[in-house]
């Protein structure tokens, strides 16, 4: 029932991919301006999360998780009747905001419902929920744009959700709150990060808008993110309990690890959602078909994340993060090679090739911050983590609306968007390199055999 509930943020995030070509036609719209049907949802996701942890102490697990449950339903109603592109990307944000609740949750009900005993068994089902998205998310929403039309790519989500909410109520153990907690909430800290946020993307659409950067209105979002961010920095060493805690950062292997995951959330995103993009435009492919060409980016990745996930306990997160990302790329410079006469078999191969790297260097990046932070930081650690994580791909959504609105065609902003992509992962590449390298257990056990 959690992990039915936590599924369908999940899956949100990506079906929604196949669908931008279909809905900036729907509505007469710029691919920059639609964009922000994923971009909002990813930035709303992301302001929700660290504000999540607070809440969960302060209102109990259950109430939350129904509250989220109840924000995301609403969020996905809203979608399937919206009335314009505005109406859409507000209603879009509201179901982020639920899924910024229900995603963080997920795992820690799990495991208190779990037990210490079979914690494994509960990554186990985790590891295999967040691999569905990719897999899963393009081809359930070219299924669903194929015979249903676009408002049921948010409907679908409400007789399930529902479904979910009922048996949650009914089933789910009450969580009473924690004591002193509410205290805690960094308002402040709300105010200037979200906003900040939202105005460094609104800068990459404004842009796309008017294919320039030297122009107020994407220089006042700019100057606006920098002052925001700026004092959000100011205000973090500041106090005591922030809402994401800078100080953090000074940890090489913490800093290193959240790095990689930005950087992988960028990828990973903006795969999805130029791929369909090139499928459709270039091909003349339905969404269907496109989600089921850009389906093996996500096997790969899917296939990749559990065996890296162990390999790393033994080899260690560094050398493994190497491997991958030298894999990821290799395979977008590929992408940049792309010509009009391409196979599409060759695309394919070079998505799945791409997800296989992707998908190797997560777990290891996740892994080496369990192994370099003490344990009380590790919930703040988890949340900044998977907080950056979806700021990359909202980043990566930004980049791709305007490198294809500004680009002289599909095939030119493929290759835009994956000369970005190459520099962004050599970028993880140097960061994978400060990672953790072989586990000290595993050379002592090592030494005790000889």
């Amino acid at each position: 029932m959690i992990l039915l509930g936590g599924a369908l943020g999940i899956l949100n995030s990506t079906m929604v991919a196949v669908g931008i070509d279909r809905l900036a036609s729907e509505f007469d719209a710029s691919l920059s301006t639609i964009g922000w049907v994923s971009t909002g949802f990813l930035l709303a996701v992301t302001v929700t999360i660290p504000v999540t942890a607070w809440a969960g102490d302060s209102f109990g697990g259950k109430r939350m998780w129904l509250t989220g449950l109840g924000v995301f339903l609403l969020g996905s109603l809203g979608c399937g009747l919206a009335w314009d592109t505005g109406s859409l990307i507000v209603f879009r944000v509201l179901q982020g905001v639920g899924a910024g609740i229900l995603d963080p949750l997920v795992l820690t009900l799990l495991a208190r419902a779990a037990g210490p005993r079979h914690a494994g068994r509960v990554m186990g089902l985790m590891a295999a929920v967040l691999s569905l998205g990719p897999v899963l998310g393009p081809v359930v929403g070219g299924v669903v744009l194929a015979g249903l039309g676009w408002r049921w790519m948010f409907l679908l989500s409400v007789p399930i959700g529902v479904l979910a909410l009922m048996l949650a109520r009914r089933v789910m153990p009450e969580e009473p709150p924690s004591e002193g907690a509410r205290a805690r909430l960094d308002l402040l800290g709300v105010a200037l990060l979200g906003p900040g946020f939202a105005s460094l993307l609104l800068v990459l659409s404004q842009a796309a808008d008017r294919a320039e950067f030297v122009a107020w209105p994407v220089l006042l979002p700019l100057a606006v993110s920098v002052a925001l961010l700026a004092g959000y920095a100011v205000h973090a060493l500041r106090r005591d309990r922030p809402l994401v805690d800078l100080r953090l950062f000074a940890r090489g292997g913490f800093a290193a690890s959240v790095t990689v995951m930005a950087l992988t959330g960028l990828a990973m995103f903006a795969s999805l959602v130029v791929l369909p993009l090139y499928f459709q435009q270039t091909h003349g492919h339905g969404a269907l078909v496109a989600g089921l060409l850009v389906a093996p980016l996500g096997v790969g990745a899917a296939v990749a994340a559990p065996l890296a996930g162990r390999v790393s306990d033994r080899i260690g997160s560094r050398n493994l993060a190497l491997a991958g990302g030298v894999l990821a790329a290799l395979s977008a410079f590929a992408f940049t090679r792309i010509g009009p006469g391409t196979g599409e078999v060759w695309v394919v191969l070079a998505g799945l090739a791409i997800g296989v790297g992707l998908g190797s260097v997560g777990p290891p990046a996740m892994g080496s911050l369990y192994r370099t932070l003490p344990g009380p930081l590790v919930p703040q650690g988890s949340s900044v983590l998977y907080m950056l994580n979806q700021l990359g791909g909202s980043i990566g959504i930004a980049v791709v609306a305007f490198t294809m609105q500004t680009a002289t065609g599909t095939l030119a902003g493929l290759h835009g968007v994956y000369w970005f992509l190459t520099c962004a992962i050599l970028a993880l590449l140097a960061a994978s390199a400060l990672l953790p390298g072989r586990p000290a257990t595993v050379l002592v056990a090592q030494g005790d055999a000889r």
